[in-house]
């Protein structure tokens, strides 16, 4: 009889191995990173250009700049699949920006490393230091760029967003958000300078009739980039929205980050987004059961002295996103004495970055922030703001599961 049992085992070995190779192949991994590398002009001021999207292309074209040698490093070590890169400023011409960078830095070994290659990228245009013709910040002169952009910039494309893929990008499919107006969002949060008694019930308007008309509400651009990964669609869902300070008691930029947030939040599912629409003007949102991973630097905390209420819980608690792990650092938890600093993906103490992944469609294996602690070989990469940036890489290892259906 125990011959018998044993032989039956045996027989069913190569079944086994044959199901479980199936299912080895059917699983198809995929590893998101969001990073904010400060690669704006003016983090150059020792070069001595004017700041423009010139100086970001001189620094590309060395392959030599150290703090950004060390932004290879860290991109190297993590090798992400898909990578979202904010404060990567705008160059419309691909080959001396977004590809010299990869091509004079990730393409070439930092510290002894692999290189890493991404075959496909995608850069666009963005709201900050895009010129109008009003006074938005109200200090009495129409500068045209700074706080009179459509988003805060010296010059056209600072602050820019940049995609890295090692998977293609179909390109034909992607939506941007960049001229959405703000005052189309339903019940938006309309910036209102209180009266003398700290009152908004029967304050002013920060912004007059003609520029809340004209003003978009994307800070930079919201973006819908679709990659196929291994037969499925994965909609990189990006986005930068402004910092939630830098005004005054109206609170513009802290009104303007919160339906930044809500555009994205409304924009997963049709019920609520019914009233975006894209850059060609036509009404879209996210189909029911889309894969997808949302990804950027938010400038929105969820714990802590910056965290404001009910900002960023529109996506970490929104039904359809996924925020069970929370990425986290060594590094992060010894850069202060709050229990929940491991979760800090800025320097400055707060988790802004994010990359959230669909419920739909992904099992989520593992996630972390690139943040070595002091004690680490690795802690010259991130010492000091100098080092590489004052943002962490953030990622997350996905597990695509299988269907039915291709979304």
């Amino acid at each position: 009889m125990k011959n018998r049992a044993l032989f039956c085992a045996i027989a069913l070995l190569p079944a086994l191995f044959v199901s479980t190779l199936a299912r080895s192949q059917e699983e198809q991994m995929l590893k998101v990173a969001t990073f904010n590398v400060s690669m704006e002009a003016t983090n150059y001021k020792a070069l001595g250009m004017k700041p423009s999207d010139q100086v970001l292309q001189h620094v590309l074209s060395t392959g030599e700049h150290s703090q950004v040698k060390n932004i290879a490093e860290i991109i190297q070590r993590v090798n992400p699949d898909i990578l979202m890169l904010n404060e990567f400023d705008y160059i419309a011409d691909k080959r001396k920006g977004v590809e010299a960078f990869v091509k004079n830095y990730l393409n070439v070994s930092q510290g002894g490393l692999e290189p890493v290659d991404y075959p496909y990228t995608y850069v666009a245009t963005v709201n900050t230091g895009e010129p109008t013709k009003f006074d938005l910040d109200n200090n009495g002169k129409a500068e045209g760029f700074g706080g009179d952009a459509y988003g805060f910039g010296l010059y056209p494309g600072q602050y820019g967003m940049a995609l890295l893929s090692k998977y293609p990008i179909d390109v034909d499919s992607i939506r941007t958000f960049q001229t959405f107006k703000w005052h189309h969002m339903p019940h938006p949060q309309v910036p209102i300078i209180p009266d003398e008694s700290g009152s908004t019930d029967k304050g002013k308007p920060w912004y007059d009739v003609e520029e809340w008309a004209a003003l978009r509400l994307s800070s930079k651009s919201h973006w819908d980039v679709p990659v196929k990964v291994g037969g499925k669609t994965v909609h990189i869902l990006a986005m930068h929205p402004t910092p939630p300070n830098f005004d005054g008691s109206e609170d513009r930029n802290g009104k303007r980050n919160f339906d930044e947030i809500r555009l994205m939040a409304d924009y997963l599912s049709p019920d609520k987004g019914a009233y975006i629409y894209d850059d060609n003007g036509e009404k879209v949102s996210l189909s029911e059961n889309a894969r997808f991973v949302l990804v950027g630097d938010f400038n929105a905390a969820d714990i802590g002295d910056k965290h404001r209420e009910g900002v960023i819980e529109q996506l970490t608690e929104h039904p359809l996103v996924n925020n069970d792990i929370i990425p986290t650092s060594a590094g992060g938890a010894g850069a202060s004495d709050a229990e929940f600093s491991n979760r800090f993906t800025a320097y400055w103490g707060a988790r802004a970055d994010y990359v959230l992944p669909s419920r739909f469609g992904f099992d989520v294996n593992d996630a972390g922030v690139f943040w070595p602690a002091k004690t680490s070989d690795l802690y010259r990469l991130v010492k000091d703001r100098e080092a590489s940036s004052d943002h962490r890489l953030v990622w997350i290892s996905l597990s695509l599961k299988q269907d039915d259906k291709n979304y």
